[in-house]
């Protein structure tokens, strides 16, 4: 039976059957949020409530629930209150209105949501006027020039920016190699953006021809419209939204960037990468060009920063490569050259004329160090 009192519904009654010895009670700690009914409870309440009995062999052999499961199925179903018994000495079991059970059982959940909700407009709230604040104190400073820190706002900021752009979208990428999960997200962006007719360009250094996983996007994302090209020198990381929004990264800074809506900022830096554009070559991965033509190719770019006077750090920064690699790639051309310093290296390359023919582009290759 049930009775109600302050703490709540209760339906109770401590009786033993067949070694069961079970307070049935429901009150306000039987479920807690993310509770649910197993599956042997399930098919024990549907067996009892066809039998109206207590079975615990019958129960087993018919439901495929093992006699240990179907006691401890029959105990939580009892202390919920889906399952009451008879009087002592009485094997019959009722199965509950589950409606009526559930008005008393479920409260805590409900209330526990309540307070989630009621907790989440708060936070809302909060944050709402944070931004409005926030907004006004951008109207009051510069509108033109903004830094953001961390590369999670970064990503966030670059979304919203995708999902605004409408007509066209370019892109500088320096270094050889990215990430295949980066990739993964890039391409789901891309993918949207070019169903909506967006014209997306992207400049890569050279070296991301040797990269798997910059192929594999690159051949996706050129069959659903993306055009794709490589340079041996780039500056900096840039992307451009609209010839609007600019964002570059910020120095000393991998991972934060700096935004630009300064219209004459943003239209010199699109200028520039048309400029970039124009001198860069479509991609392909670097077997198809032939691996000795990319080489002779590296190696004629690398003597040209040398001559300029250039560090390591910095051609390598140009370059897309690593520190390592790079100077690798040094020491091979000084041995080829037969230079044991980098002023014997300059007399060579100057000897020889090999950065006489400066007018070609970069993809011109050259058979000196052959």
């Amino acid at each position: 039976m049930f009775e109600c009192d302050e703490g709540g519904a209760r339906a109770h009654t401590g009786v033993k059957s067949e070694g069961l010895m079970v307070e049935q009670q429901t009150d306000d700690n039987v479920f807690a949020v993310g509770d649910t009914l197993r599956a042997e409870e399930v098919a024990v309440y549907r067996w009892l409530a066809l039998h109206g009995r207590l079975d615990p062999a019958s129960m087993a052999e018919e439901t495929g629930v093992d006699a240990t499961a179907v006691s401890g199925a029959v105990e939580r179903l009892v202390r919920i209150g889906l399952v009451h018994r008879g009087e002592e000495g009485d094997d019959r079991l009722w199965a509950v209105d589950p409606h009526l059970v559930a008005a008393v059982t479920t409260a805590p959940v409900e209330r526990a949501i309540a307070e989630q909700q009621t907790r989440l407009r708060l936070f809302q709230d909060q944050f709402a006027q944070l931004a409005v604040d926030y907004d006004e104190a951008r109207r009051s400073a510069s509108k033109d020039l903004e830094t953001i820190p961390g590369l999670t706002h970064v990503r966030a900021a670059l979304n919203r920016a995708a999902e605004q752009c409408r007509e066209d979208m370019v892109t500088v990428q320096p270094g050889g190699t990215r990430p295949p999960e980066v990739l993964q997200d890039a391409l789901r962006r891309d993918s949207q953006m070019l169903a909506r007719g967006v014209r997306m360009r992207t400049v890569y250094h050279h070296t991301a021809r040797f990269n798997s996983p910059s192929q594999a996007y690159v051949a996706t994302a050129s069959a659903l419209g993306g055009e794709y090209r490589t340079a041996h020198q780039l500056v900096g990381r840039m992307i451009i939204f609209d010839r609007e929004l600019a964002f570059m990264t910020r120095r000393n800074d991998r991972l934060g960037a700096v935004v630009v809506r300064e219209p004459s900022v943003v239209h010199f830096l699109y200028e520039l990468f048309e400029q970039l554009w124009s001198q860069a070559q479509p991609f392909s991965d670097a077997a198809t060009d032939g691996l000795e033509a990319v080489a002779k190719d590296l190696d004629r770019t690398i003597l040209r920063l040398l001559s300029s006077g250039l560090k390591d750090e910095t051609i390598a920064r140009r370059l897309g490569m690593s520190l390592r690699t790079t100077r690798k790639h040094i020491a091979d051309m000084m041995q080829a050259l037969g230079a044991e310093s980098r002023f014997q290296a300059g007399v060579a390359v100057s000897a020889r004329g090999l950065l006489n023919d400066d007018e070609e582009p970069d993809g011109a290759p050259t058979t000196a160090l052959a």
